[in-house]
């Protein structure tokens, strides 16, 4: 791993700037999602509706928790512990120094911990969240590769490539069978929703069943 092009990424970061950085399943755009302004670019450069949210991307799920991004429920902290990290985006209740305009004036903001090593050490370095949303113009396919970056995104971003183009573990996320050419699947505990089917799709929708059996009445 390149610990400059680490550094340089997550000093763009600090200074407000745009990032795309690998995931374990694709490309993303990474800003502080903190800093409403950055998030207003990452907005610009997808040319993403602002009444759709970002998510925002932690090295742990007890990091949210701790350093007070997010209220946990009991719950949710037992299917974070099942699912992540992982290709999954759970959403919980935000708190007070989560911006508007990330969640979209919503409650509740989407909770993503990448199981991929470049994208983890990126955030501890940053050492804040950061934005968790595909390094995409908006309607157009999400990047796999580099070289599949759509030069508009390309111009308005720094470029953390550490692996010649292409991210690709050497292991499937969580050691699970999956092909991670899809984006994270978002789930909502409160409601027991997946508002998008992608990687575990169906093992996290077992899970909802299961659980909601084992239930208190």
């Amino acid at each position: 791993m390149d610990a400059d092009e680490l550094e340089r990424a997550a000093a763009a970061i600090r200074e407000g700037e745009v990032v795309v950085y690998p995931t374990e399943t694709v490309y993303g755009l990474g800003a502080d999602a903190l800093d409403p302004d950055a998030v207003e670019r990452v907005f610009e450069v997808k040319g993403r509706d602002r009444s759709k949210p970002v998510s925002l991307a932690v090295p742990t799920f007890e990091t949210a928790i701790a350093e007070g991004y997010i209220r946990a429920s009991d719950r949710e902290r037992e299917f974070a512990a099942t699912f992540l990290p992982g290709p999954v985006t759970l959403l919980c209740e935000r708190r007070a120094v989560v911006p508007d305009i990330l969640t979209a004036g919503r409650e509740r903001v989407g909770v993503r911990v990448p199981d991929c090593e470049p994208a983890l050490e990126l955030l501890e370095r940053v050492d804040r969240p950061i934005t968790a949303t595909s390094a995409n113009v908006s309607g157009q396919p999400s990047a796999r590769r580099v070289d599949d970056i759509d030069e508009r995104v390309r111009n308005a971003a720094v470029v953390l490539d550490l692996e010649g183009g292409r991210y690709s573990p050497s292991q499937p996320p969580s050691d699970r069978d999956e092909p991670a050419e899809v984006g994270s699947t978002v789930v909502d505990l409160s409601t027991a929703t997946i508002h998008r089917r992608g990687a575990l799709a169906d093992e996290i929708e077992a899970w909802l069943e299961d659980s909601d059996l084992t239930e208190p009445e």
